[in-house]
């Protein structure tokens, strides 16, 4: 029988020989469905042994049979649905008919739509994201470490590309821990199934879109998660990787057909340079290699412009949200897709789900850079991406020249200055997820080389500058290192593990200084949110003196001050250049200390910033 496998010789193609027996109809995916999508299409993915040689028959009032696609593999069908407006919800056969064979046959489901209005709601600049590796969390549940049938067993934690066995149970024992800093929205890592032999603890070499991974917990598990989350006041990001999969899973061991993926007569890497998108100059080969090169030898890269494709994954991630709930996705690799999918993709979500959020990992030099991906073809684009955010790298590295750099025309402070000045390019900026460090970086505290005043300048930046502010698991208690290699900054969380020799969880099992950073950034986020002029204010901002940047967040209900020193010494300025926004104001509230000071004069200590509250 003709089968389209995987080679490790790092090559796909159709080649003729047997692979590993599958069941006469293995899977049908989406599993099921709901009445009253906005999209009445849906398109079965079926696999089976040999399915192809089948007729298909259903019958429920409401539901036609549109088409039924043979593709080169003989194991799967494509079935194309029509769930017409006022069709019950309920379950019907789909028959699999073969002359002189028993049928097949599954009971496929319509379900009725949940609108309760805390699904789906979105993560705005009103939030604080918290990003969690969940495999580096916690262990709430260690009968789950470990599966005979999976190809990576058991945990090892003395290894940083084993798995150390944090799960989804571990994450919900410590809500009230998350709640408590301040965090309104937390980010995961994928939890979906990756079931890859080795290292995939990280989530991103997907091998079953429609599974949480076992060690994480499972479907109905991830559900209560999100609704827990819902139940405390916090949202949910769920993290998408549309460009490439694991080589383990189904869909990539034994292809649909040979274009499901990109092919190369012998193994090509992504030369991962995002320029080529958007360069008038480019050379096309540069280009291709760019989107259609491979990530890994494990991670098969994902031919976007196969219309199968296309419908499997959107279909995917429109299933996750409306079985889940959750209220945003954050786009991994998003340069490394194909530019028209992507924006039909952000279309057809938004479609079903208005008020979902979007943002796009992009990890790019040049605030123009980042703009080209996002909406409104504010950059001469000839394609609206249709994506709102994306995450600001180019703001994080001009803070970290401003923590750590001396000033110059461009340099320093001023490089910080100057990036807030691009904010032009964007249609919205305050969609944009600003951040210190993530998973694939080194820890903000290890690049400020462990400056207590760096660390705290940074932290009130993050949660007071415009856009989403986003931190990672472990920031707030000091945890540190460099990503080389990346492991090393996917420690686990001291505490989350039964036997851990200190729960840094809770107050007494940290020491005074991380109890000091853990109150500041709690002090901050707390303040944040109950700050609209932090969230939804507006934004003006002074060109630095002396090495001192000013700015401002406001609205009609308060104005905050911001002021950084980015000198080594301590310096005191006057605030009378600052009228436009102090208006008249003598004095301000130390955020942090709650004392009121004169504000006519101020006194910061080297590399540290003041957060006041004007007071009338």
């Amino acid at each position: 029988m003709k089968k389209i496998l995987f080679f490790t010789a790092c090559c796909l193609a159709l080649v003729t020989g047997l692979s590993a027996q599958i069941p006469a109809l293995e899977r049908v995916e989406p599993m099921f469905w709901w009445v009253g999508m906005h999209n009445p299409d849906l398109q079965l993915i079926v696999h089976g042994d040999d399915i192809a040689s089948r007729k298909v028959v259903l019958n429920y009032p409401g539901v036609k049979l549109v088409a039924m696609h043979k593709v080169e593999n003989p194991d799967y069908l494509f079935l194309d649905l029509r769930i017409f407006s006022g069709t019950v919800p309920g379950t019907f056969p789909i028959k699999f008919i073969k002359a002189g064979e028993k049928a097949l046959t599954y009971n496929y489901s319509l379900k009725k739509r949940d609108h309760s209005t805390d699904r789906a709601q979105g993560v705005t600049d009103k939030d604080l994201i918290y990003l969690i590796m969940p495999d580096r969390f916690s262990n709430g549940d260690t009968t789950n470490d470990s599966f005979a049938n999976m190809r990576e067993k058991g945990i090892h934690r003395d290894s940083m590309f084993s798995r150390h066995g944090g799960d989804l149970r571990g994450i919900m024992n410590h809500l009230d821990y998350l709640k408590d800093l301040g965090v309104t929205a937390i980010w995961l890592t994928p939890a979906i199934e990756n079931d890859e032999p080795h290292a995939s603890y990280h989530g991103y070499a997907v091998t079953d879109h429609y599974k949480i991974d076992a060690r994480f917990g499972t479907n109905a598990l991830y559900k209560q998660f999100v609704d827990k989350c819902h139940a405390m006041g916090l949202k949910v990001v769920m993290d998408l990787v549309h460009n490439h999969a694991g080589t383990e899973g189904y869909t990539i061991s034994d292809m649909p057909m040979k274009s499901w993926v990109h092919q190369w007569p012998k193994y090509t890497t992504s030369n991962f340079r995002d320029a080529v998108d958007m360069d008038p100059h480019v050379s096309p080969m540069d280009r291709k290699i760019m989107q259609d090169g491979w990530f890994d030898h494990r991670m098969a890269d994902m031919n976007e412009n196969n219309p199968y494709l296309q419908k499997f994954l959107t279909q995917n991630h429109i299933w996750w949200v409306e079985y889940s709930g959750v209220d945003g996705f954050r786009l991994d690799t998003y340069p490394y897709n194909d530019p028209g999918y992507m924006a039909q993709w952000a279309q057809d979500v938004k479609a079903e789900f208005p008020h979902l959020s979007i943002f796009g990992e992009t990890l790019v030099w040049s605030a123009a850079n980042q703009a080209f991906f996002t909406e409104g073809k504010t950059v001469n684009q000839k394609l609206d991406t249709h994506l709102p955010g994306i995450t600001d790298g180019v703001w994080k590295e001009a803070v970290y020249d401003a923590l750590n750099a001396k000033e110059g025309w461009t340099e320093g402070v001023n490089r910080l200055y100057a990036v807030m000045a691009q904010d032009f390019l964007y249609k919205d900026p305050t969609k944009n997820t600003i951040f210190l460090d993530n998973h694939d970086m080194s820890r903000f505290l290890s690049v400020v080389g462990g400056d207590m005043n760096k660390y705290r300048s940074g932290m009130a930046m993050l949660m007071t500058m415009r856009g989403v502010p986003q931190m990672y698991y472990g920031d707030e208690i000091l945890m540190k290192n460099y990503s080389n290699p990346d492991g090393l900054v996917r420690s686990d969380f001291p505490g989350g593990w039964a036997g851990d020799k200190v729960n840094k969880f809770t107050a007494e099992g940290r020491t005074t200084a991380e109890n000091d950073a853990f109150n500041y950034v709690r002090k901050l986020a707390n303040y944040r949110k109950n700050t609209t002029a932090l969230q939804t204010g507006k934004l003006m901002q002074f060109i630095p003196e002396q090495g001192i940047y000013v700015y401002f967040r406001y609205d009609d209900k308060k104005t905050v001050m911001v002021v950084y020193n980015s000198r080594d010494n301590e310096q005191t300025t006057t605030t009378a250049r600052y009228f436009e926004r102090i208006k008249g104001a003598k004095k301000a509230m130390n955020v942090i200390t709650g004392e009121t000071i004169d504000l006519s004069k101020l006194t910061i200590p080297g590399k540290s910033t003041l957060v006041l509250e004007l007071v009338n």
